[in-house]
């Protein structure tokens, strides 16, 4: 934008965005279903159901949250639209930096509001249950699938996440088995979900003595973490419960009684387990929440067709199937292959800059489906 014709056209084009996001977003259902929740929190009654109370305050937090993005961008375009007429009618083209800088940055607000509505998935909003699980290469393979346990760690981190480790298998010699982690925050499926799937890593071998260059594998999975309104019957009959002393390296993966549970729904082979608690109850109350969402899912994907981004497309952790490759030799390089977004920065990649990769994924599946 150089002139004030540009900087007309451009807020009168984010005008035209964010009405078309305003339908797309359904804010008039939202508001409406906003002022319903605010009227159900003024009865006392409601928080005689404390647990209910919050999904409440939760979900209101969140509808205010995206309504009142929506409002203060389009109150700044309105704004700019009257700088743009204020400067042509008065002929002052000094203000016309400033104008430029507002149109900039408002481009920012609409572009980030139109990527929030590709998080608009009926689980995008909820908490995720992440699971990494290490594949074909060995040892290699189980420090492969730990330097993913440390990416996605930073990564929750850096979102504002907060999480917690409710299962963490070492491995043989160095490494991981596999991983589950509890992750809360809004929007975490929503953004989690562009990881399903094997991650491939190229590199020279820290464990092999002649420094050859190897190439392992390591499946990403995640479920969304359901509303304890959904009812999904699990019979006691059908579950096989184990339960065993936690291992580790150390801190919170330690425990010298069987504390761990581990849970196997023998109909459909699903296996969950949880060792992070000392409390042998607290740590089968988790699995049973996790089997739950991964039950849950799983009903919903036999009802769906088979597409790029459902979970029944976990395919053998091996060559062929990766959906994104971290070469550390010969060259540095990140490559998603859904997509064919690229980053050279390894280092930032693996220290927990994902969301362009996330970003890229989410806007080219169409995010919400």
């Amino acid at each position: 934008m150089e002139n004030i014709n540009e900087v007309k056209q451009a807020y009168q084009e984010y005008k035209e965005r964010m009405s078309k996001l305003h339908s797309l977003l359904l804010l008039d259902d939202k508001a409406v279903r906003l002022k319903q929740i605010e009227q159900d929190l003024s009865d006392p009654n409601v928080w005689n159901d404390r647990e209910k109370a919050q999904n409440l305050n939760k979900e209101a937090a969140s509808l205010r949250r995206l309504i009142d993005a929506w409002a203060s961008a389009n109150s700044k375009i309105n704004d700019g639209l009257g700088l743009c007429e204020l400067i042509e009618l008065e002929s002052d083209m000094s203000m016309l930096p400033d104008a430029i800088k507002e149109a900039v940055d408002v481009g920012k607000l609409v572009a980030d509001m139109e990527f929030r509505r590709m998080l608009g998935g009926e689980f995008d909003h909820l908490g995720a249950i992440l699971t990494i699980n290490a594949g074909a290469g060995g040892t290699d393979a189980q420090d492969w699938a730990q330097m993913l346990f440390r990416m996605y760690t930073r990564w929750m981190e850096r979102k504002g996440y907060k999480f917690e480790v409710v299962d963490y298998q070492d491995g043989e010699e160095a490494g991981i088995k596999s991983a589950t982690i509890l992750v809360n925050g809004e929007y975490a499926y929503g953004y989690l979900k562009a990881e399903i799937g094997i991650h491939r890593v190229v590199r020279i071998s820290p464990f092999d003595s002649n420094a050859r260059r190897h190439t392992s594998f390591a499946a990403v999975y995640t479920s969304p973490q359901i509303d304890d309104d959904i009812n999904v019957e699990i019979n006691e009959v059908d579950l096989k419960i184990d339960t065993y002393r936690a291992g580790g390296a150390g801190g919170q993966h330690v425990n010298r009684t069987e504390s761990a549970v581990r849970i196997t729904h023998m109909p459909t082979g699903i296996v969950v387990q949880c060792q992070n608690d000392r409390s042998q109850h607290k740590n089968k109350a988790t699995a049973l929440k996790v089997l739950k969402a991964r039950l849950y899912e799983r009903e919903l994907e036999l009802k769906r067709e088979k597409t790029d981004k459902a979970n029944a497309e976990k395919k053998k952790i091996e060559w062929g199937s990766q959906i994104r490759s971290y070469v550390l030799h010969p060259y540095q390089m990140v490559k998603d292959h859904r997509t064919d977004h690229e980053e050279g920065n390894v280092n930032a990649v693996l220290d927990g800059e994902l969301d362009s990769f996330m970003v890229e994924y989410l806007m080219d599946s169409g995010g919400a489906k």
